[in-house]
């Protein structure tokens, strides 16, 4: 019979592996480059993802770490100034010294940090849910304001995707008459019924000639939010400037539909600055822009303590996997997949990824919820064979 420190030195044994390699494992290089998948010219015009940046961490333990959420290749001369010869395991002392600058390279490293523990990310970070919501995130091809999209369509995608087992739907509020998304809105929950959920992004911040929308006052984003509110939305999204932490507070004071934001934050300052001022009644950092996985976990356990709950602003495809960890790892309610080519559904338009992966899914998904990835890292087994193949070269 085993004594009480033989016990416990069984049990730590697991720890004490990963710790020893977490003193001695080395970052021995790095590589940033695109892969292009070969699709159909219908494929393509339909809008599948088929083009991404892939970020290799190489480790003295042999282990190496992918991401296909970039940066770009001219980013990568600095990445390798950066972290070279560095220690794998410090993923936060690298983000003081720029790594916040690329999220993208932070997934590669997780995974590559995962796959020496053995275990999924967001176990790593604490995570314990199995399973989070989808909603997806619809933009029409055409104009950008969405303005050639008749209600009616947008309902019908939006009973397409309730179908699929979905259980939300986000579209633009970028009309140039405002409350005509109240009208959209109005018409999709007629065709969905109340148990689906309609979300709208204003994302305020774009240039008006990018967007074609105006910047609203506070009197417009109060009457459309109040409209919206009685449509039957759950969100509005960014409706004011980002830098402006007062109007967004007291359009949350004044409405009862949720007023959220925060995907254009790098680091936990402004996050923080949002919590002080009650600037949005949900958080929503950037899964790869605010800083990367650990960076979104951050601002969950400091929004935590404010009761503020934090959805992570979304993606597509094989870049999802890194945001899907962090949603994982602090049991976010929604995970946004965006962006949406209607009428394409996520599984059709990620499919050509599948071509660079040894598993016959990206990700399960079930009823409507993208389930916990098993495999450890980031959750993807990517096969490098296929990424040689698909390489472009400069």
């Amino acid at each position: 019979m085993l004594n009480r420190r033989e016990l416990l030195a069984g049990l730590m044994a697991p720890v004490a592996k990963v710790a020893a390699f977490a003193k001695r494992v080395r970052i021995s290089g790095v590589d940033i480059y695109p892969i292009h998948i070969p699709v159909s010219k219908d494929e393509a015009a339909a809008g599948v993802n088929n083009a991404f940046p892939v970020v290799e961490i190489q480790t003295d333990a042999g282990i190496t770490g992918y991401s296909f959420a970039g940066p770009g290749v001219q980013d990568l001369p600095a990445v390798r100034q950066l972290l070279v010869g560095q220690n794998l395991f410090t993923v936060d002392e690298h983000l003081k010294n720029g790594l916040i600058r690329w999220g993208g390279v932070e997934h590669a490293m997780w995974d590559a940090i995962g796959k020496i523990a053995n275990q999924p990310v967001y176990k790593l970070l604490g995570g314990g849910a199995d399973r989070v919501k989808a909603y997806l995130t619809c933009v029409w091809p055409g104009k950008a304001d969405q303005g050639q999209v008749s209600y009616k369509a947008q309902a019908d995608m939006a009973v397409k995707i309730r179908e699929a087992g979905f259980k939300g739907m986000k579209i633009r509020a970028w009309r140039p008459n405002p409350l005509d998304d109240a009208f959209a809105c109005a018409e999709i929950r007629a065709a969905t019924g109340a148990d689906f959920s309609i979300m709208f992004d204003r994302t305020a911040h774009l240039p008006v000639p990018m967007s074609g929308q105006r910047i609203w006052d506070y009197e417009t984003g109060y009457k459309v939010a109040k409209a919206l509110e009685k449509a039957g939305a759950l969100w509005l999204e960014e409706p004011f400037a980002r830098e402006d932490y007062e109007t967004p507070a007291r359009l949350a004071r004044e409405t009862d539909i949720l007023i959220t934001g925060g995907e254009g934050y790098v680091g936990t300052d402004p996050f923080l600055e949002c919590l002080k001022h009650r600037t949005y009644d949900v958080l929503q950092p950037e899964g790869r822009g605010s800083g990367g996985i650990l960076t979104c976990r951050k601002v969950a356990m400091m929004a935590d303590g404010f009761h503020v709950p934090v959805i992570l602003h979304g993606t597509m495809a094989l870049m999802l996997a890194g945001w899907l960890q962090a949603t994982l790892a602090i049991g976010s309610e929604w995970q946004e997949v965006a962006l949406i080519t209607p009428p394409l559904l996520p599984q059709q338009q990620w499919a050509p990824g599948l071509k660079v992966l040894r598993s016959s899914e990206m990700f399960r998904i079930q009823d409507g919820y993208i389930l916990a990835p098993e495999h450890p890292g980031i959750g993807l087994d990517v096969n490098p064979d296929a990424l040689r193949e698909f390489r472009q070269r400069a």
